[in-house]
């Protein structure tokens, strides 16, 4: 995956690294997924189709290794990485290594820094639609050939995402394999820190346009008191050029005394 802030700080040959390479493994991010889609839900897709992801699948493990190499404190890199170990040894879950994917919202991110409601929006739709779809396409691999299976078609496995995702669960339909079930429990996991993210974006939204409100009515009053201050500040000049003034017509009209 990308690197992390951290990585910058801490591992900058791994963040050098990442730079270089984001964009190009994103782009072979998209070409998984959409390799693996067809795969999954094209009963008559080509062989080489299953050529072509472990050939990505092992650019993936290469780029793994290379990122181990660069770290200073390779134990601490692979402490902080195991899901990408893990979607690395483990085949089942090697589909998942497309949510490399979501460098393309990091990406969007800098370019929507100055709004927060759009980085949001681009949160929440790009990785919720991210993760609905990878775990549809994998439950439905799983499930579809097994006896007893409730989830035998991609419309199917897409409603059970959503109502795993959403923490709703009916019960209508549900895995019936060991992988299935993993993609489940990872999903429910996902749900959960999803509705999470969202819910603290909000409040923190919430809480940096009322700080920004208070700011702004905190510079406006001073604003006001500095206009008020220049006011005063003229109406006694005028007053001193006016008694100023009054004082030689005062004398003028008096006259002489006479004697």
């Amino acid at each position: 995956m990308a690197g992390s802030g951290n990585d910058a700080v801490d591992e900058p040959r791994i963040a050098a690294w990442d730079r270089r390479l984001d964009w190009p493994l994103t782009g072979l991010a998209v070409v998984f997924l959409a390799s693996y889609a067809w795969q999954v839900l094209d009963r008559g897709a080509p062989e080489w189709l299953e050529a072509l992801l472990t050939a990505i699948w092992a650019i993936f493990g290469a780029d793994y290794l290379v990122r181990l190499a660069l770290a200073r404190r390779r134990l601490r890199f692979v402490a902080t990485h195991l899901v990408d170990l893990a979607i690395l040894l483990l085949p089942m879950f090697r589909q998942l290594r497309v949510l490399r994917i979501v460098t393309v919202v990091s990406v969007l991110n800098r370019q929507l820094r100055d709004d927060f409601r759009g980085r949001i929006a681009v949160y929440v739709t790009g990785t919720v639609g991210l993760v609905a779809f990878v775990a549809a396409l994998s439950v439905l691999e799983a499930e579809r050939d097994v006896p007893d299976a409730t989830i035998t078609d991609f419309g199917e496995a897409l409603w059970w995402t959503i109502t795993t995702i959403s923490t709703v669960g009916y019960g209508d339909r549900y895995p019936v394999t060991l992988e299935g079930r993993i993609v489940a429990a990872t999903l429910m996991i996902a749900g959960i820190a999803l509705l999470g993210v969202v819910t603290a974006s909000i409040a923190s939204w919430f809480v940096e346009n009322l700080r920004a409100s208070s700011e702004r009515t905190e510079t406006e009053l001073a604003e006001a008191e500095q206009k008020i201050d220049l006011l005063v500040g003229e109406v006694r000049r005028l007053h001193a050029r006016l008694d100023a003034q009054e004082s030689p017509a005062s004398a003028a009209r008096s006259g002489p005394t006479p004697s």
